[in-house]
């Protein structure tokens, strides 16, 4: 067991993967802007803002970003408000790993607008010693950075903290900052677990593994 873990909320505390990118991808198909199959590997790591300038900037897609994000929320409320439900085990091994003693911390690219209600409707939010969305660090996890602030904060190095998470480009990312890392398994990211299992220095299928490491 370890004493200090981050997690990843989309896709690795809650099912949530279908409707996180069914926002972002409906906001592309109705602009008619082409998109590689791949693409939910790049801009799930992102956050609202740093997805909408990747639209803009990289996609093309001319909208202000004030008027992205504001859709992504749009799109995204209903689901996490009412129906997102959280991966199986996951309440009943957090749990257990705080009544060890271990502190618990959220690191995600939603917004608080969503994550927050989510986790209390779930009744996971007192788990949690601190809860954090990329906006709290205005970048996002696709940069190094975000984790040893992250780790700071939380008052402890860096490689003392075990972060996990569902998408490769998240856990490559946290690896170089020095993090120990371990992959979780979604189905939004299933072709890419043998990448990630040697990207990361554990991976699990169910949470129920993570009380064996």
């Amino acid at each position: 067991m370890y004493n200090c873990y981050l997690f990843d909320f989309d896709g690795t505390l809650v099912d949530s993967m279908p409707t996180y990118l069914s926002a972002m991808l409906r906001i592309l198909d109705e602009n008619n802007v082409n998109y590689p199959k791949d693409i939910a590997k790049t801009i799930t790591p992102l956050g609202l803002k740093g997805t909408a300038e990747y639209y803009i900037n990289t996609m093309g897609l001319k909208m202000p970003k004030e008027k992205l994000t504001s859709l992504m929320k749009e799109y995204m409320l209903d689901g996490y408000f009412h129906t997102i439900p959280a991966k199986p085990n996951v309440i009943k091994v957090l749990k257990e790993l705080k009544s060890r003693g271990a502190s618990l911390n959220v690191l995600t690219a939603s917004p608080h607008l969503t994550l927050d209600v989510c986790l209390k409707r779930l009744g996971m939010w007192e788990l949690f010693d601190k809860v954090w969305s990329c906006d709290d660090f205005n970048t996002t996890k696709a940069d190094p950075n975000i984790y040893l602030m992250a780790a700071e904060k939380m008052n402890t190095p860096a490689e003392n903290v075990l972060f996990l998470d569902d998408n490769l480009n998240a856990d490559l990312t946290a690896k170089s900052a020095g993090m120990l890392v371990c992959g979780v398994y979604d189905e939004s990211s299933k072709d890419y677990v043998e990448q990630m299992k040697a990207a990361t220095d554990f991976y699990i299928y169910d949470f129920s593994e993570l009380l064996c490491l």
